[in-house]
């Protein structure tokens, strides 16, 4: 099985055609290795190009609410009281561990977004 490495754009649109042309390899055939290698590939060069940045806390949290049909009352479980929950969603409160924490178990919150620093928050902390 003869592979080459990713290393242009043309490269990266090539072996998105080949593995398209294999998705219906069945697994433990030369086929089905191939197409596990190439999407192997595929992978870190998506990683390496187009890598997306997790959205800020604040961002999560609006995603998750538009989502979820969530209005600011339903995180006063999560976040506090209502002026607490506006303060963190005007930026004008960073969370807690203890809201990060509830945000994540009770809502499913990714907590890497939850705990990511918005640059605003870290211009103020200097």
């Amino acid at each position: 099985m003869e592979i080459e490495p990713i290393k242009t754009k043309r490269d990266y649109l090539r072996t998105l055609k080949e593995i398209e042309s294999l998705m219906a390899a069945r697994r433990n055939t030369p086929e089905g290795d191939r197409l596990d290698v190439l999407v192997t590939l595929v992978e870190a060069w998506e990683i390496k190009h187009y890598s997306l940045d997790l959205p800020d806390p604040v961002s999560a949290i609006r995603h998750h609410m538009e989502q979820n049909g969530l209005t600011p009352k339903d995180l006063i479980p999560y976040i506090g009281g209502r002026n607490r929950v506006y303060e963190v969603l005007n930026r004008k409160r960073a969370l807690s561990l203890k809201m990060i924490w509830r945000l994540h178990k009770g809502l499913g919150i990714p907590a890497e977004s939850l705990i990511k620093l918005d640059q605003e928050a870290t211009r103020f902390a200097g």
